[in-house]
């Protein structure tokens, strides 16, 4: 973590004087670290940070500021020297001009390692805990693997062109992209040949964006429209979609979904073709999912993320576990081929009903239940009401689990709250924010009577600053 109030002494001696009268656009800057945001850390000689695109750790740089506050800078590197011996040739030839992927030019191990740093540090200097044993990074395929995007669009009358791609770093412009290193090589492909057919459209002007989905046995694309769709753009869709499924010989199958208003609109343009899901081998689970809904975007990494978790937790078959945030079931399903019942809680009824759904699918009915429930909001009685469980599973989105953390802190501080309850013997939190992590331990942990006895990181997103985490906590008195 970096101190923006804290001027380095060096700031106090007479060489750091001299060199701060060198002018800034010349002064050579050493990186002393990554932030999380993938920017290189430096300080000026009168202490102001210096965080710097494209600079790695250990090289000196030069660099134009780009943005100026009273105690930081932002810059871009115009010069560098004692080049990282992490630096690498990014892959992608829209590096730097793409807004993602922004650690290309970084060694893939390097990268993880840094992501295991920031999980550390932001569980120290944010929530003073200290994880007992640190778990190996969980990694896989860097490139080719995000299942799921969200593509922008934009038909740009003045060239006579459309862009389909992400937006431009630190623009609201798409990026002109051909190809993009990250998504399965045959979506990569449908870049270049999107664009001519959004251009050949009627509303090529009303279409902002076009959503990828992969499935195990079907691609989807969703389009976004505007306005309602002339019979001739259906017919050109439908026409796309055949001639790419043909040409990657029906091994990847194209099927169009539109998408007028909000998510919900959601619709097929054709119903007969197979609908998506993934899979979960080791538990022999299959998750059918809508292209909208939220499932993780790399499903290789995900199938390792829930064997761990699962192992973590230690189920027994006798067991009782609560999975908070269950969303579609991905981790309350495997759970219920383990335990003798798992109850799954979410926010929306939506989505409760839907993993209900799923959970008949694979057969598990009997094993599960599932509850509607706002868990930003929850008092420790409400918390008692669902029942003593074993363990937990808590896989809450980016703004963590805090009133569920506090909730375990005030029966642990007044077990009169909640008289007869006990709370889990063991938690596994899977998160998306180091930030929310750490804050969420500190309670566990300082206020909740638990210890943090394992964490690590999880490289979901490889070549992009994204950290993801999971971390277990165990009580060293259950009967509380």
């Amino acid at each position: 973590m970096t101190d923006l109030t804290a001027a380095p002494q060096a700031a106090l001696d007479p060489q750091a004087a001299e060199a701060a009268a060198v002018p800034a656009h010349l002064q050579w800057l050493k990186v002393e670290s990554l932030d999380l945001e993938a920017q290189g850390v430096a300080h000026r000689p009168d202490g102001k940070v210096v965080f710097i695109d494209g600079a790695l750790p250990g090289e000196e740089v030069r660099v134009s500021v780009s943005r100026k506050k009273n105690n930081w800078e932002q810059a871009d590197v115009t010069e560098r020297r004692n080049e990282s011996s992490q630096r690498v040739v990014p892959q992608c030839v829209h590096f730097g001009l793409c807004g993602g992927c922004k650690m290309q030019h970084f060694h893939p191990s390097a990268q993880v390692a840094v992501k295991q740093r920031a999980l550390e540090d932001n569980l120290w200097h944010l929530g003073k805990v200290k994880a007992e044993r640190l778990l190996r990074p969980i990694e896989g395929p860097s490139w080719g693997y995000r299942y799921r995007a969200r593509l922008s669009v934009r038909y740009v009358a003045k060239k006579g062109t459309v862009l389909v791609g992400f937006h431009e770093r630190k623009s609201r412009y798409v990026a002109d992209m051909q190809h993009c290193e990250i998504l399965p090589p045959h979506v990569a492909r449908l870049l270049t040949p999107l664009r001519a057919l959004i251009g050949s459209m009627d509303q090529r002007d009303r279409l902002p964006q076009i959503e990828v989905a992969v499935g195990t046995q079907i691609t989807v694309l969703v389009l976004r429209h505007l306005e309602a769709l002339s019979e001739r753009d259906k017919a050109l869709l439908r026409a796309f979609a055949a001639e790419h499924s043909a040409w990657s010989e029906g091994r990847f199958p194209l099927s169009w979904w539109l998408q007028p208003k909000g998510p919900e609109t959601v619709h097929p343009l054709d119903e007969s073709l197979p609908g998506l899901d993934y899979t979960l081998p080791e538990f022999g689970i299959t998750m059918p999912f809508k292209p909208t809904d939220f499932t993780q975007v790399n499903h290789h990494i995900n199938q390792v993320l829930v064997g761990r978790a699962l192992r973590l937790l230690g189920v027994q078959p006798q067991e009782r576990v609560i999975d908070w945030f269950c969303g579609l079931g991905n981790f309350t399903l495997p759970l219920a081929t383990q335990a003798r019942e798992v109850l799954g809680i979410e926010g929306s009824e939506q989505l409760v009903a839907r993993s209900r759904e799923n959970a008949r699918a694979n057969g598990l009915s009997e094993r599960t239940r599932f509850v509607a429930r706002n868990l930003f909001e929850i008092t420790p009685q409400e918390l008692a009401s669902y029942g003593q469980a074993d363990k937990w599973l808590v896989d809450p989105p980016r703004e963590g689990a805090f009133a569920l953390a506090k909730a375990v802190a005030d029966i642990h501080q007044d077990p009169s709250l909640t008289p007869g309850f006990t709370l889990p013997r063991r938690i596994v939190y899977v998160s998306c924010s180091p930030a929310t992590l750490a804050r969420d331990a500190g309670l566990l942990v300082h206020q909740g009577g638990y210890r943090c006895t394992a964490a690590g990181a999880v490289n979901m997103f490889p070549h992009t600053a994204h950290v993801e985490s999971m971390a277990v906590f165990e009580r060293d008195d259950p009967s509380v």
